[in-house]
């Protein structure tokens, strides 16, 4: 049976190891490094954006916006804008704290344009809604493209409930003539989804490439989804690509690009993207324990999609075999991967590059000796386990 409520210490140390393990930096961890890192003096101070527009009732955007005004004050975003891409996750559960009985997590990847950045999201998300739920997650996927798009669609929505008002109910005619979305929606609850316009049939050149790429990571990678023409990001903070995962029939997860949103709230031009994970806790209410601290085994560094792909894929396998491993899937750059990976100090640095990601292989490197082996995929966490 599907569970409903998670114990809280298990739900934080899950979201922890997820976390790691597909390359989600805590935002507790980031905003600190950024506190301590010296500050470059600014000849002009910027100015401060105006407060975001929220739909009334959108508490997803609401709760973005707060994540990404935090952002801001700790400067990973603003200014310069973001050096390199921001993927991190957070929470209102924190070690030392008690679990409150509704929790959010929430993942971001900030400062790329990227489709991977949402396949990262997702494949993190359904990994960690399978592990709280022990169930197997539904993943839905659907783009509402961009603002070229989006007012395409309304457009062709608006000509549509005019066209059917003889077959569709009143009220969506009625919301129709002031707002073509709401009225989607809401033929959406009535079961009419199945003679709506489909969105992506209308995506700019753009905005159909994005998301071609990401159907195309979800399949490189093995990752099952549906697409969903019933699945809407109403409103205008919202674009491209959005998802939900289902247990049971049940939405757990949901997400979507939200570049108009993050650039009310940054200032600047800020491509962004998030997604929430709802759960209810269970447990003793007692304080959190921090996450046992251990020295990182390996750090996986990777270099073209064809090794991002297989790194996604792996990430599972290292997890499952308990091999402490840390990766920046989402950090394009070689140099910023082995500066993080430095950072991290550990034991071994596994290397791909296309080469390698080619022949099935990794490069395996003694950080201590700098001696380097070559190792095949096939069987590779039980020769790591293996390594002394």
């Amino acid at each position: 049976m599907t569970r409903t409520a998670i114990p809280g210490d298990e739900l934080f140390k899950k979201t922890c190891a997820i976390g790691q393990y597909y390359g989600f930096v805590p935002f507790a961890v980031l905003a600190a490094e950024a506190r301590s890192a010296p500050r470059v003096a600014l000849e002009t101070k910027p100015r401060p954006p105006s407060p975001p527009t929220l739909i009334p009732g959108d508490a997803v955007a609401a709760s973005f916006a707060g994540f990404l005004s935090q952002c801001r004050k700790a400067r990973l975003v603003g200014g310069e804008g973001v050096r390199e891409p921001l993927f991190t996750w957070h929470s209102n559960l924190a070690a030392g704290r008690v679990a409150p009985k509704r929790v959010a997590v929430q993942f971001h990847a900030i400062g790329t344009e990227r489709a991977l950045a949402e396949a990262v999201v997702i494949r993190a998300l359904a990994a960690l809604v399978a592990d709280l739920f022990h169930a197997t997650p539904v993943i839905r996927i659907n783009s509402m493209g961009d603002r070229e798009t989006r007012a395409r669609y309304v457009r062709e929505l608006s000509i549509f409930f005019k066209r059917r008002a003889s077959v569709l109910p009143e009220e969506c005619v009625t919301i129709a003539a002031t707002d073509a979305f709401a009225a989607a929606e809401l033929a959406i609850l009535r079961q009419c989804a199945d003679i709506l316009p489909l969105s992506t049939e209308y995506l700019s050149d753009a905005s159909r490439r994005r998301f071609e790429e990401l159907l195309e990571h979800l399949e490189a990678t093995g990752t099952s989804y549906e697409l969903a023409r019933d699945l809407m990001s109403n409103g205008a903070h919202w674009n491209d690509a959005c998802f939900e995962i289902l247990v049971d029939g049940r939405r757990v997860a949901w997400g979507s690009r939200y570049h108009e949103l993050a650039k009310q709230v940054v200032g600047q031009s800020t491509p962004a993207m998030g997604a929430v994970l709802e759960a209810q806790t269970s447990g003793p209410v007692t304080p959190l324990a921090s996450p046992a601290s251990t020295r990182m085994r390996f750090a996986f560094v990777h270099i073209g999609d064809e090794a991002k792909r297989l790194s996604l894929q792996m990430a599972e396998e290292f997890r499952r075999a308990h091999l402490s491993l840390t990766q920046d899937i989402g950090v394009e750059s070689l140099i910023d991967q082995m500066r993080h990976a430095e950072r991290r100090n550990p034991a071994y640095l596994l290397v791909m590059g296309r080469k390698e990601a080619l022949e099935h292989t990794v490069i395996m490197r003694n950080q201590q000796t700098q001696e380097e082996t070559i190792l095949p995929l096939l069987g590779l966490t039980e020769r790591l386990k293996a390594v002394v």
